[in-house]
């Protein structure tokens, strides 16, 4: 009984902080919108395009990350690269203002936030590396990357299969927060707080793997289940219709040849 309780409550602990994070996301989302809107008003009647902000918000990210977060330049690197990931608002703003949003820039979008992702956890894996003492951490951090990276595949991965992957605890915004917040505190010198963080994401991410694949494996045993029986129904229907078909076909035959007789 214990351990199920402390199971839900942790549950509701992790469901709690994901609300509080999204809560924070959505609350800064309207300012910087108003604060870029003059910006996408001046590109709107540029030749620049969305998917060029994309690439260049993306070379952004994984640049000062790679660049300044191995040589121990933790909250410029996180300061640079937290500015380059507003672009993801951006290209998105600048996208419907020219009604230049489709197929093509979403795959985009998706694909170069993989290699943001990769240039941030790479490159504080790289400075965990160079430091003997936190070679435990670089495991950690690598185990964020690949988490991050599954956790969008799965979700991928079963639209393109027809499939409902709607739920997350850990989503990309959150990795993000997380990961540049917990490595600009620390570059400022706060302590524990680079550690903390990451077993928090890597916890949170798992979760959040777990979680998706769950999703999937019920709607997709309910989808299959779903088909049996429509086409054991069908197939029901079809019999019982082929059987009246030949009853009444004998019946009509048995009385005309009653008539020849």
């Amino acid at each position: 009984m214990t351990g199920a309780t402390g199971k839900a409550t942790g549950e509701k602990a992790r469901f709690v902080t994901s609300k509080i994070l999204t809560a924070m996301l959505n609350f800064l989302r309207p300012g910087f919108a108003r604060l870029f809107n003059p910006v996408v008003q001046a590109l709107a009647r540029t030749p620049v395009t969305p998917n060029m902000i994309t690439v260049a918000g993306t070379v952004g990210v994984s640049a000062s990350a790679l660049a300044l977060f191995p040589i121990g330049e933790l909250f410029p690197g996180a300061a640079v690269a937290t500015v380059f990931v507003f672009t993801d608002m951006l290209d998105g703003m600048l996208a419907r203002r020219k009604g230049d949003s489709g197929r093509w820039g979403a795959f985009l979008d998706s694909t170069m936030d993989r290699v943001g992702d990769a240039g941030v956890f790479g490159g504080i894996t790289i400075w965990f590396i160079r430091n003997p003492a936190d070679h435990l951490l670089a495991v950690l951090s690598l185990f964020c990357l690949v988490c991050g990276f599954l956790v969008s595949y799965v979700k991928a991965r079963a639209q393109s299969l027809g499939l409902k992957c709607d739920v997350g605890l850990i989503e990309r915004p959150e990795r993000l927060l997380i990961g540049l917040t917990s490595i600009g505190l620390s570059g400022l010198g706060v302590p524990y707080v680079l550690p903390i963080g990451l077993w928090a994401l890597a916890a949170g991410s798992l979760f959040t793997l777990c979680q998706r694949m769950r999703a999937v494996y019920l709607d997709a045993t309910t989808t299959a289940t779903t088909t049996a029986e429509t086409t054991a129904e069908t197939t029901v229907e079809t019999g019982a219709e082929t059987t009246a078909r030949t009853t009444a076909r004998t019946t009509a035959d048995t009385a005309a040849d009653s008539e020849k007789g």
